[in-house]
Protein backbone atom coordinates (compact mmCIF):
# COMPACT_ATOMS: atom_id res chain seq x y z
CA UNK A 1 0.00 0.00 0.00
CA UNK A 2 1.57 3.08 -0.86
CA UNK A 3 1.41 5.95 1.01
CA UNK A 4 -1.76 7.88 -0.67
CA UNK A 5 -3.25 4.87 -0.58
CA UNK A 6 -2.92 5.19 3.20
CA UNK A 7 -3.54 8.85 3.61
CA UNK A 8 -6.70 8.43 1.75
CA UNK A 9 -8.05 5.19 3.97
CA UNK A 10 -6.72 7.53 7.01
CA UNK A 11 -9.15 10.84 5.31
CA UNK A 12 -11.55 8.38 4.33
CA UNK A 13 -12.44 6.73 7.34
CA UNK A 14 -11.63 9.93 10.15
CA UNK A 15 -14.34 11.40 7.80
CA UNK A 16 -16.81 9.32 8.04
CA UNK A 17 -16.36 8.70 11.85
CA UNK A 18 -16.58 12.63 11.97
CA UNK A 19 -19.66 12.74 9.83
CA UNK A 20 -21.31 10.04 12.57
CA UNK A 21 -20.09 11.74 15.37
CA UNK A 22 -21.15 15.42 14.69
CA UNK A 23 -24.48 14.20 13.21
CA UNK A 24 -25.62 11.57 14.97
CA UNK A 25 -24.33 12.45 18.99
CA UNK A 26 -27.74 10.81 20.53
CA UNK A 27 -26.84 7.34 18.89
CA UNK A 28 -23.62 7.13 20.62
CA UNK A 29 -25.02 8.65 23.88
CA UNK A 30 -26.84 5.34 23.90
CA UNK A 31 -24.41 3.60 22.85
CA UNK A 32 -22.24 5.00 25.73
CA UNK A 33 -24.65 5.17 28.09
CA UNK A 34 -23.54 8.49 29.13
CA UNK A 35 -26.42 11.51 29.56
CA UNK A 36 -24.53 14.34 27.39
CA UNK A 37 -23.33 13.90 23.67
CA UNK A 38 -21.82 17.38 23.67
CA UNK A 39 -18.60 15.85 23.93
CA UNK A 40 -19.54 13.97 19.93
CA UNK A 41 -20.10 16.85 18.13
CA UNK A 42 -16.95 18.67 18.39
CA UNK A 43 -15.34 15.44 18.41
CA UNK A 44 -17.09 14.86 14.76
CA UNK A 45 -15.85 18.10 13.95
CA UNK A 46 -12.02 17.66 14.61
CA UNK A 47 -12.34 14.54 12.82
CA UNK A 48 -13.69 15.91 9.72
CA UNK A 49 -11.67 19.20 9.29
CA UNK A 50 -8.74 16.53 10.18
CA UNK A 51 -9.91 14.19 7.02
CA UNK A 52 -10.06 17.16 5.02
CA UNK A 53 -6.30 18.33 5.79
CA UNK A 54 -5.43 14.57 5.50
CA UNK A 55 -7.23 14.40 2.00
CA UNK A 56 -5.15 17.25 0.82
CA UNK A 57 -2.21 15.70 1.97
CA UNK A 58 -2.77 12.80 -0.20
CA UNK A 59 -4.36 15.15 -3.38
CA UNK A 60 -0.84 16.81 -3.59
CA UNK A 61 1.34 15.58 -6.41
CA UNK A 62 4.26 15.53 -4.20
CA UNK A 63 3.43 14.57 -0.80
CA UNK A 64 4.71 16.43 1.75
CA UNK A 65 6.95 14.83 4.25
CA UNK A 66 6.48 17.66 7.33
CA UNK A 67 2.33 17.35 6.67
CA UNK A 68 3.12 13.64 6.83
CA UNK A 69 4.49 13.63 10.07
CA UNK A 70 2.37 16.31 11.60
CA UNK A 71 -0.71 13.71 10.36
CA UNK A 72 1.07 10.91 12.45
CA UNK A 73 2.07 13.42 15.44
CA UNK A 74 -2.01 13.91 15.34
CA UNK A 75 -2.80 10.01 14.98
CA UNK A 76 -0.21 9.40 17.89
CA UNK A 77 -2.14 12.08 19.78
CA UNK A 78 -5.47 10.51 19.56
CA UNK A 79 -4.18 7.06 20.01
CA UNK A 80 -2.70 8.33 23.57
CA UNK A 81 -5.87 10.37 24.44
CA UNK A 82 -8.03 7.15 23.70
CA UNK A 83 -6.55 5.29 25.95
CA UNK A 84 -6.23 7.60 29.02
CA UNK A 85 -10.01 8.36 28.01
CA UNK A 86 -10.76 4.44 28.27
CA UNK A 87 -8.65 5.04 31.93
CA UNK A 88 -10.50 8.22 33.21
CA UNK A 89 -14.04 7.20 31.82
CA UNK A 90 -14.18 3.52 32.29
CA UNK A 91 -16.63 3.44 35.35
CA UNK A 92 -18.60 6.27 33.61
CA UNK A 93 -19.30 4.64 30.26
CA UNK A 94 -20.53 1.36 28.94
CA UNK A 95 -18.15 -1.59 27.88
CA UNK A 96 -19.32 -1.25 24.59
CA UNK A 97 -18.01 2.28 24.65
CA UNK A 98 -14.58 1.61 25.82
CA UNK A 99 -14.20 -1.01 23.21
CA UNK A 100 -15.23 1.46 20.57
CA UNK A 101 -12.22 3.87 21.87
CA UNK A 102 -9.74 0.99 21.80
CA UNK A 103 -11.01 -0.33 18.44
CA UNK A 104 -10.74 3.36 16.79
CA UNK A 105 -7.43 3.14 18.57
CA UNK A 106 -6.33 0.33 17.21
CA UNK A 107 -7.56 1.44 13.70
CA UNK A 108 -5.73 4.72 14.00
CA UNK A 109 -2.45 2.86 15.52
CA UNK A 110 -2.58 1.05 12.25
CA UNK A 111 -2.74 4.19 9.93
CA UNK A 112 0.11 5.11 12.14
CA UNK A 113 2.21 2.60 11.52
CA UNK A 114 1.51 1.95 7.83
CA UNK A 115 2.06 5.87 7.20
CA UNK A 116 5.89 5.81 9.04
CA UNK A 117 6.11 2.59 6.79
CA UNK A 118 5.54 4.31 3.85
CA UNK A 119 6.90 7.97 4.94
CA UNK A 120 10.25 5.70 5.28
CA UNK A 121 10.47 4.62 1.65
CA UNK A 122 10.55 8.00 0.54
Amino acid sequence: MTLKNVLLTNAISSGMTGVLLATMPSVFTKLFETGNNTTFIPVGVFLIVFSIFVLATAMKESIPISWTKFIITLDITWVIASVIAVIALFSSISTIGSVMILAVAGWVGMMVYLQHKNLNRI
